[in-house]
């Protein structure tokens, strides 16, 4: 019988998210492929250190312990490292009891290719090509950027936020301002369609199946009060009131809702997030992925219209 894949949420990630690779990387660039390939051999034991998506990671797959029946789930690594070379990751996955055995190595070349393979809600990398390459084919994909790692483990609970437009939903308010460059205009156009519904962006899928984890854990809460919920999902978008609307419109259409939203009329970002501490926050505008303590990990999901022009 085939491995049911096609019933997981699964969140593909490549080494250079999950682990920290600069003194690998240092080696490739600088003496050459023979001598990467010695590196890792010689170190072949030597775990990698926790990567910016690790503590991300870590979480994710607990909620497979929460419900050890349906083990909802699934971490699938996709390597640009040849099987041989990609010995070391897999020991260090082992090494820090990370509950992963699917891979794909691509021996150089970009793996995003068999991101709907996998059937793949998200794509983790630290290379921003691989990244793109996906967007531009329409597949969920995003660019972890460089932060401190800070990994609690006492810390159960999973944190995840996301901007809405350009990340949940597509881009078109987006485009809308744009044009002009004027928030009065945008403002205008979201209220006249306030009860339509976004189309989907790029994260849409795995918002909508988090949120059904949510809905598992909700009923699993039901049943033993004592339970303690490890999903805690955020909107964290620059909206305000009257726009704000249309998100409500958009998430109750697709059936799905968020612990916590916050409509900040352009208010900067970091200082509800700098409370919040999410593992992961994802944003389609690089100038909201910042924060002065550099301690929130953060992802650029480089689609639609406000990345256009920088591409």
């Amino acid at each position: 019988m085939a491995y049911p894949i096609d019933k997981k949420l699964v969140i593909s990630v490549a080494s250079s998210a999950l682990f920290d690779l600069t003194e690998s990387h240092e080696v490739y660039k600088t003496q050459g492929v023979e001598e990467y390939r010695r590196h890792q051999e010689e170190n072949l034991d030597v775990p990698f250190p926790k990567g910016v998506a690790f503590p991300f990671i870590r979480r994710f797959l607990a909620i497979n312990e929460a419900f050890p029946e349906e083990l909802p789930v699934e971490v699938v690594l996709l390597s640009r490292n040849s099987p041989e070379t990609g010995l070391r990751v897999f020991r260090s996955i082992r090494h820090y009891g990370l509950d992963i055995t699917r891979a794909s190595f691509m021996t150089g070349r970009s793996p995003h290719e068999y991101i709907p393979a996998f059937n793949t809600s998200l794509f983790l990398s630290a290379n921003e090509e691989d990244v793109q390459s996906a967007i531009d084919l329409d597949y969920p994909a995003g660019v972890v950027l460089p932060s401190k790692v800070y990994d609690d483990e006492a810390d159960t609970e999973l944190r995840i936020a996301f901007d809405f437009d350009g990340v949940i939903a597509d881009d078109e308010a987006e485009t809308v301002f744009k044009k002009n460059n004027d928030l009065g205009e945008l403002e205008a156009h979201e209220v006249e369609k306030q009860a339509i519904p976004h189309q989907a962006g790029p994260l849409a899928d795995l918002f909508k199946k988090l949120s059904y984890m949510q809905q598992l854990e909700d009923k699993l809460l039901q049943e033993n009060p004592d339970y303690k919920k490890i999903l805690r999902i955020a909107i964290v978008t620059a909206r305000n009131a009257p726009s704000h609307e249309r998100v409500v419109t958009t998430l109750k259409e697709w059936g799905v809702s968020a612990d916590e939203s916050f409509f900040l009329g352009g208010m900067e970002k970091a200082r509800i997030l700098s409370v919040l501490k999410p593992h992961m926050f994802f944003d389609d505008q690089r100038s909201h992925l910042k924060s002065s303590a550099g301690d929130i990990p953060m992802v650029h999901i480089p689609f639609g219209v406000a990345n256009k022009q920088i591409k």
